[in-house]
């Protein structure tokens, strides 16, 4: 007989945090998420949908009161779908169907008190830059932010019901290898304009490309399905605590005539340097990360966002930005591997850019739903 625990005080927050890395101690590839990006999510002056939502996370414990699951379970009224649907997230199971099926039947039960009608998991409670998708394929070394699960997960998933809503697509590559003719082509063509030049991004100008990055995104995604605009200001706070890992030859815009027409943002992959810290960053850990980085040699580049405005779309200005980029990082020989955080396979116009670059699929990340009602057709993510 299983029960649940509500987590509410120091100790139930611990064990939290610390089930994880006893169920995955002997993985080689675990890296254990700092433990305040976790508790963040769970802060109602840190995460601003608590604001219209809610959210409640639970140990679940046997008979010999062993910790045996975890689990987030929430409500986002952001959150739009065609049928009310919660979500659940930071689940982390024993290999045991049994266990599971509690686990989500507790979910299911806790979201239809509140009048949801599906539920989509794992994802975060939150945006879905972190913390979303079951890792399915590609049991590497997870980038910041990113979930990580054992291979069983998939079963214990698929075995009670759930059906995979989205598929997400991680694209990587070795920085020397050849770019494809599509993008030199690309290149070619719109180097011969006086009027484009590309720029890396500089630390000392944080609000000047916070405002450019928030105009191109606004443009580049305001029509898709799912599009939000985005405020300068709020673009800038994000700069500013990225300061400190900020590279800047690796983040890049494109100009014509100074006005802000693309851009590819990327960073170090941060958890090659986390994964020395054991989830923590006290001042003992925050001075380790800086001998860390300082002595350890970070050779992996993460993709973080890609955008061209509507009018430059199809006009080979990737191309055009992606060699001026290219050409300026491997002068720095800095970094020998790009991984693009994850595409959903609802976005053929992104994942074609990545095929473009002549990437391979390094990782895949799933997204599940789970409908209550059984007798109700279940549909995939629209494309866009």
């Amino acid at each position: 007989m299983l029960k649940s625990i509500l987590v509410n005080s120091p100790e139930t927050q611990k064990e939290f945090l610390e089930f994880p890395s006893r169920l995955f101690r002997n993985e080689k590839n675990y890296i254990r998420p700092l433990d305040k990006d976790v508790e963040e999510v769970f802060k109602p002056n840190k995460n601003k949908f608590f604001r219209n939502g809610t959210c409640e996370r639970f140990l679940f414990k046997n008979a010999e009161n062993q910790t045996v699951g975890k689990v987030a379970v929430f409500v986002n009224p952001k959150y739009e779908q065609k049928l009310k649907t919660g979500g659940i997230g930071f689940f982390d199971c024993i290999d045991d169907q049994e266990t599971a099926n509690f686990i989500f039947d507790f979910c299911k039960n806790w979201l239809m008190e509140r009048g949801m009608e599906a539920m989509d998991g794992p994802i975060n409670f939150g945006e879905r830059d972190k913390f979303w998708g079951l890792l399915i394929e590609g049991f590497h070394e997870p980038l910041y932010g990113m979930n990580f699960h054992a291979p069983y997960y998939q079963k214990l998933f698929e075995n009670y019901g759930f059906q995979i809503y989205f598929n997400q697509l991680c694209y990587g590559r070795k920085v020397y290898d050849e770019v494809s003719e599509v993008f030199m082509n690309g290149h070619r063509m719109n180097a011969k304009n006086p009027n484009l030049k590309a720029v890396h991004w500089k630390k000392n100008q944080l609000e000047k490309f916070a405002h450019d990055f928030a105009e191109i995104y606004n443009k580049a995604w305001a029509n898709h399905g799912e599009g939000k605009q985005i405020e300068a200001k709020k673009v800038l706070k994000m700069f500013q605590t990225m300061k400190p890992i900020l590279d800047e030859n690796i983040s890049w815009f494109i100009y014509e005539n100074d006005k802000p027409i693309a851009m590819w943002i990327n960073i170090p992959d941060l958890n090659q340097w986390f994964k020395y810290l054991n989830g923590k960053f006290g001042w003992i850990e925050k001075l380790k990360f800086l001998m860390v980085k300082f002595f350890i040699k970070n050779k992996k580049m993460v993709g973080l966002v890609f955008g061209i405005v509507p009018e430059w779309q199809r006009k080979g200005i990737d191309g055009f930005m992606i060699w001026e980029g290219t050409k300026h990082f491997r002068k720095t020989r800095n970094y020998t591997d790009y991984e693009m955080q994850w595409i959903g396979d609802f976005n053929p116009r992104m994942i074609k850019i990545a095929e473009n670059l002549e990437t391979k699929v390094t990782r895949k990340l799933a997204t599940y739903r789970y409908i209550f009602d059984r007798n109700l057709s279940f549909e995939r993510h629209k494309m866009l």
